[in-house]
């Protein structure tokens, strides 16, 4: 055994104690559902110019959201409640202290402004004019400013630097055009005074407080002033300072002043019964998992289960490491990594069996190295297209969306660590072994298999009826399509409803109010507890007062007397503006995927990979429809998953054809070369796809309501994705091929004897 390969050995085993390290030692973030946070309620004030309207509130609530972004909040809830009151929930807020300073953070006006510094002055004197001020400034004087020459809105970014590796923190200010000349104008002015004027200042106001007042600097010519449209506040800041100070300025100034009328902890909307039964769901799932994958691959196999199991620690160590929200709707983005790195590993050992039964005297770990070598590609080009996608999500996302790019990318990342550098470490030790290479069948590599040997022996024209295929995708996608046009059965964070807040006279736990609420016909609503053991927030669609009375009588049943302290209707969590964000990041996100597959395949495979891709989702969420099932925030998670399963399995394919194609003669038929490389990309899909359904499943029978929906939309979509990369993105690429023709790339190709190991010196 090489040297080459204990090294290599001795270097995982330092990135998984590194890891391990990491993830024993940071605590992890968890959202609302898991963990629970603070709730607070606002009151969005009007005046005259800017009444409290509906319209407005929402202005406002969309400004907060961006606020709660810059200060690092993921995974946060916001929605309007009624006409002007405002509900912010800030996962992982645990205490009265923590709760305080954050709901001063987000509340807070942060109207900011610029002014010329006209004079000194004594504290109670009156303004000059009318239209200037008196404030006390930031270095211990009293300055008169004049009116307002630049306003928060002008401002165009900020940020915390630190200038020439300086020690000082200052906020970086970005300003637009127009704002831009105006700086320039009125630092210019005030260069044109002497040096210790109180006219060579310029006063920054935050809220009616000067928070700088800095002189113009001596190297600033007389009309002249500070040019770029840029500039930097400064005033002995600490990091957390000038990052707090950055973020209100760039979340701007709220439409409408915000008046906190409540706040208080609420505990998790999960309960600990259905957070249990969702991890050993999980653990069961990725157990069969693994035994699947060791009795179809042996010994490689077994390597390979060791490998997933470090992909756990590997994805939850860059997680804590990142400081990422995790949610259970976030589990999605592992759920697919999960997928995707069975997928690299079966891709691996299928390409190895191929090169062994051409090649026996080459040895299994010859094999084993062609098998990584030829699978590459393909295992770049599914998880880049994956990555893509997460990334957009995450870039013009917001939200649950932005969060789940974030899981994916980390799960994506830990995925291919994983099945590429772990898992080949691991069976390259294991086919050294002197044992296994005197009985190959030990090691899981010594024969195609008997799917693929079946196969082979019968040889199946699918693209013979390639029409047929896709009249049959056609159609059922129109039958999708018709339920989808029927209505969908949107969630609360969609359509917004009501929350509830009731109070109990006898102990109750969150289980039992759950179960109570359940029975009362609304099994999907959010049950939570408040500050009070004895209080509960019930969040539900829109209902009747007679529906309501249903709620408060089966709460009295198990909880005795039954105060209902706040009724109030609520928006949508996911609003309109979520909903839009979401939709560009899923059309760019497909827009990407395609200029990746163009690039490294051609146009036509890159179209016919986005079809099957909205194909696939349309059916998951048509059949969705005509059940009734609810359409929510989890639903979507599943959605995104779907479709990285979707190209996922079509770019595999493709990968195949491609390669068959350019190694293949003059006289050769395309759609047979692509039938044969589907048909030789079956094992692959069957035992990939087996491998994630025994997660799914899982899931779907053990992890409770919670994970249910989102377990039966997955195992839909990936018994459609796997339908679709053969039977709908191959035929497409058949017929485009026709109107459209590949160019072929003649390789050489070079002749080996079975003696020949392909090492050289």
């Amino acid at each position: 055994m090489s040297r080459g390969v204990w090294v290599r050995f001795i270097l995982v085993l330092g990135l998984l104690a590194g890891c391990a390290a990491l993830a024993l030692n940071v605590k992890p973030n968890l959202g609302l559902d898991l963990r629970g946070g603070a709730q607070f309620v606002f009151e969005a004030e009007g005046t005259e110019q800017t009444p409290a309207t509906a319209e407005n509130v929402d202005k406002t609530l969309e400004v907060l959201r961006g606020r709660v972004d810059a200060l690092g909040v993921a995974e946060s809830t916001l929605v309007r409640q009624g006409e002007n009151r405002i509900l912010v929930e800030l996962p992982g807020v645990t205490n009265d202290e923590e709760a305080q300073e954050a709901e001063e953070r987000i509340g807070t006006t942060a109207k900011l402004t610029i002014h010329e510094v006209l004079a000194t002055a004594q504290p109670d004197a009156e303004p000059s004019k009318k239209a200037n001020q008196v404030l006390p400034s930031d270095q211990g004087d009293t300055l008169e400013i004049g009116p307002t020459v630049i306003q928060g809105e002008q401002i165009s970014g900020a940020s915390a630097v630190q200038r020439d590796q300086s020690v000082e923190w200052v906020v970086a200010i970005d300003f637009n055009g127009e704002a831009g000349s105006t700086w320039a104008d009125i630092t210019g002015a005030a260069a044109c005074n002497a040096l210790g004027d109180p006219k060579r200042r310029i006063a920054i106001v935050l809220d009616n407080e000067i928070i700088s007042s800095p002189e113009v600097t001596e190297g600033i010519g007389c009309n002249v002033g500070i040019r770029g449209g840029a500039t930097d506040i400064t005033g002995d800041y600490t990091a957390e300072e000038a990052k707090d100070l950055a973020a209100l300025i760039e979340g701007g100034a709220l439409p409408l002043e915000l008046k906190a009328i409540s706040d208080r902890l609420v505990g998790p909307s999960l309960g600990a019964a259905a957070i249990d039964a969702s991890i050993e769901a999980g653990i069961i799932g990725l157990i069969l998992t693994g035994l699947f994958i060791v009795v179809v691959y042996r010994l490689v196999g077994a390597m390979a289960t060791v490998a997933l199991a470090s992909y756990a620690l590997l994805a939850y160590a860059m997680l804590v490491g990142l400081g990422s929200t995790l949610t259970l709707p976030g589990l999605a983005g592992f759920v697919l990594a999960i997928g995707m790195a069975i997928d690299a590993n079966v891709l691996v050992f299928e390409r190895a069996r191929e090169e062994y039964a051409a090649y026996p005297s080459a040895g299994l770990r010859r094999a084993l190295q062609v098998g990584f070598n030829k699978a590459w590609t393909a295992i770049i080009d599914s998880n880049v297209t994956t990555l893509l996608a997460a990334a957009l999500l995450f870039f013009l996302g917001s939200g649950p969306i932005k969060g789940f790019g974030v899981t994916l990318s980390i799960g994506v990342i830990a995925s291919m660590i994983s099945a590429l550098i772990i898992a080949r470490v691991l069976c390259d030790l294991a086919v050294s072994n002197k044992g296994v290479t005197r009985k190959p069948a030990i090691s899981g590599l010594g024969n195609v298999g008997k799917v693929r040997t079946w196969l082979d022996r019968k040889d199946p024209d699918i693209m013979k009826h390639r029409g047929r295929w896709l009249a049959v995708s056609g159609a059922v996608t129109v039958f999708a399509i018709a339920g989808i046009a029927q209505g969908l059965n949107l969630g609360v964070e969609f359509t917004g409803g009501r929350q509830l807040d009731y109070s109990v006279s006898q102990d109750v736990t969150v289980e039992e109010a759950r179960a109570a609420v359940s029975d009362a016909g609304f099994s999907e609503a959010v049950v939570q507890t408040a500050d009070d053991p004895a209080d509960f927030t019930v969040r539900t669609g829109e209902i009747t007062n007679d529906e309501e009375q249903r709620i408060e009588d089966e709460l009295s049943a198990i909880g005795g007397d039954v105060e209902k302290i706040d009724d109030q209707q609520i928006g949508a969590a996911l609003g309109d503006e979520l909903r839009n964000n979401a939709l560009i990041a899923f059309g760019v996100a497909f827009l990407a995927q395609l200029l990746y597959l163009a690039i490294r395949f051609k146009w036509t495979f890159g179209v016919a990979a986005v079809i099957a891709m909205a194909h696939d989702v349309l059916i998951v969420v048509g059949v969705f429809a005509w059940l009734d099932k609810p359409i929510d925030g989890i639903f979507l998670a599943a959605a995104m998953t779907i479709i990285g399963l979707s190209v996922n399995d079509t770019v595999v394919v493709f990968d195949r054809v491609r390669e068959r194609w350019h190694g293949s003669k003059p006289e050769d038929d395309f759609t047979t070369l692509a039938n044969k490389a589907a048909v030789e990309t079956v094992p692959r899909t069957v035992n990939t796809g087996l491998g994630t359904m025994f997660i799914l499943a899982a899931l779907a029978i053990l992890g409770g309501d919670s994970l249910r929906d989102f377990s039966i939309a997955l195992l839909i979509g990936l018994v459609v994705g796997t339908y679709s990369s053969i039977f709908t993105a191959t035929p497409l690429v058949t017929y485009f091929h026709e109107k459209w023709p590949m160019s072929r790339v003649k390789k050489e190709k070079v002749e080996r004897t079975p003696e020949d190991s392909g090492a050289v010196v």
